[in-house]
């Protein structure tokens, strides 16, 4: 996983492999220890992730929730077809967007 900080008050998160209880209570950790010191946004790019169980759906959910508080916005950009599935089924869409690319997403920033 890497964490980057870009210039537009974001979090860039980039996991890979499979993003399940472990590396969602590590992602987690990492991106609270982060938000709020002028990090409003977070941006996570999954064309690294292969799957994600209900942990991550959980964690996405947590920091939205943080987020919003900050008046920010969480984007995901370039999910896999079987994780955007996953997003879909979930109910994530109704309230974080998908971009094709985290460029694009930098972007709606």
């Amino acid at each position: 996983m890497n964490i980057i900080e870009t210039d537009k008050n974001a979090l860039l998160v980039t996991p890979e492999g499979e993003l399940d209880h472990h590396l969602a209570g590590k992602m987690r950790t990492e991106i609270d220890k982060k938000l709020g010191r002028g990090i409003i946004n977070i941006i996570f790019d999954f064309s690294h992730l292969s799957f994600m169980d209900s942990s991550g759906i959980g964690m996405i959910m947590g920091r939205y929730k943080r987020i919003q508080k900050l008046g920010g916005r969480v984007i995901i950009a370039a999910p896999k077809p079987q994780v955007k599935r996953i997003i879909e089924m979930s109910g994530l869409l109704g309230i974080i967007q998908i971009s094709p690319s985290v460029k694009q997403a930098l972007r709606k920033l």
